[in-house]
């Protein structure tokens, strides 16, 4: 991988229309980071992570594509090695675990303003296809099958490191992060043998020889200016180990259902997980889930990121009115938990 100043490395699946990489960087050197809609090239905000965003691009030739944005990055060489990772990452789920991805490719560059920003480019998929808002659609026993389903793939993971003592992955599997293919909201049912694609690649967790080859810094550059120490010494080694246990991912899974507002899917969605526990993924050793703790854990993500979505706001007034400095992180208004 080859980073070249202020020129663009990029690449577009063949699956995928002709990216306008140049449209690309004149987008961002426009972007409106307080107003994402009111930017020189106007843009919508599909959806927000803790350390991204992701854009639509409001042009006809970037209208089907989804585009994560990071800027999380503090020189050339810290994103080319974050890219070197992101590449082996997508390689080993889609030809070593046989995970679908959407058909997906990348833009790195400097902007305008000389900040490193990684572009993580997918083809857009109806938002009614995105699982968390498709079991809004489904029968609760489809519902079962798209759960399951996850667990299969997520399945995929848990084995490669299991037979794998040299490299390891992590994935997060909560539902907003899969997508149904050839879902119809009008005619919603679930087809036989129906496909998922797994789309939130921009945490490429992967050990070798037990040693984190992400790094741990990159998820504290977004985080609240005063509480980055706090950050790094109470929550930093659960954020980066948290998804190689295939118990949590699962929690965070259920606690999902929550967020939605299909609590009532989760009696039958812990017992449908326990039953895959103990028996086509037994050998995994995961003890049984209880409807009590997925309820606490989700009270305690909800305050946690509640509370933390406050401090970035204040950091933002902080970094942006008091020091007048860049403050280069989108932040969503309110989520919904």
């Amino acid at each position: 991988v080859k980073m070249r100043g202020y020129e663009i490395e990029h690449y577009a699946s063949p699956a995928m229309c002709q990216v306008d990489f140049e449209l690309l960087k004149e987008f961002e050197n426009g972007l409106n980071i307080a107003s994402p809609k009111h930017s020189y090239i106007p843009c919508k905000v599909l959806g927000y992570g803790e350390i991204s965003t992701v854009l639509q691009i409001q042009d006809d030739s970037m209208r089907n594509l989804a585009f994560k944005r990071m800027s999380i990055f503090d020189s050339t060489e810290e994103l080319r090695k974050y890219l070197e990772l992101y590449l082996e990452y997508t390689r080993i789920l889609e030809d070593d675990l046989g995970v679908c991805l959407l058909p997906h490719g990348y833009a790195a560059f400097k902007n305008a303003s000389g900040r490193q920003i990684f572009y993580i480019i997918q083809l857009e998929v109806p938002p009614a296809s995105i699982a968390n808002k498709a079991i809004h659609y489904l029968s609760p026993a489809e519902t079962k099958l798209l759960i399951r389903a996850i667990l299969r793939e997520l399945h995929k993971v848990w084995e490669f490191n299991l037979d794998n003592q040299e490299r390891q992955i992590a994935i997060d599997g909560q539902i907003s992060n899969w997508s149904i293919a050839n879902f119809d909201e009008n005619n919603p049912r679930l087809e036989e043998n129906f496909t998922l694609h797994y789309f939130d690649t921009s945490t490429p967790f992967l050990r070798i020889h037990g040693v984190e080859q992400l790094n741990p810094e990159l998820f504290l550059r977004a985080a609240p200016s005063f509480l980055v120490w706090i950050l790094r010494l109470l929550f930093l080694e659960d954020v980066m180990t948290r998804y190689y246990d295939a118990r949590k991912v699962t929690i965070d899974l259920l606690a999902n259902l929550y967020k939605e507002q299909r609590s009532d899917l989760i009696p039958d969605m812990v017992a449908a997980i326990n039953d895959f526990f103990s028996g086509e993924a037994a050998h995994l050793g995961v003890k049984p889930l209880q409807q009590s703790e997925i309820s606490s854990y989700y009270r305690e993500d909800r305050i946690i990121w509640s509370w933390y979505l406050s401090m970035r706001k204040f950091d933002r007034f902080l970094q942006r009115i008091i020091l007048r400095r860049e403050y280069p992180y989108i932040l969503p208004e309110k989520i919904k938990r």
